[in-house]
């Protein structure tokens, strides 16, 4: 299996124009790994391909901001209806009904 950040390389690659413009962004990718770890830099590149966006500057990002563990918006489990509206003195729905 290949790795994610070489998948997300090869799609910053293949995203430009010539491939020769990509060159540069792709080695900036593999290059994250000796400052951020390749296990981070793996997982940051997984989610940057998920949500559409494996570019340098979105995976840099991820890693500075620790963003590669954070669960997707669409994967945080809704129990409550008010639990998303982020405070705790939000009443909610069902404080109407």
């Amino acid at each position: 299996m290949q790795p994610q950040f070489a998948c997300a390389g090869s799609h910053v690659i293949r995203s430009k124009p010539h491939p020769e413009q990509g060159y540069r962004s792709a080695l900036g990718l593999l290059r994250l790994s000796d400052r951020f770890g390749a296990v981070r830099l793996e997982k940051a590149c997984e989610r940057a391909i998920t949500i559409g966006s494996a570019c340098y500057r979105t995976v840099k990002t991820m890693l500075k901001q620790r963003m590669e563990e954070a669960p997707l918006f669409d994967q945080v489990p809704a129990s409550d209806p008010a639990a998303g509206l982020g405070a705790a003195n939000v009443r909610g729905r069902r404080y109407y009904n």
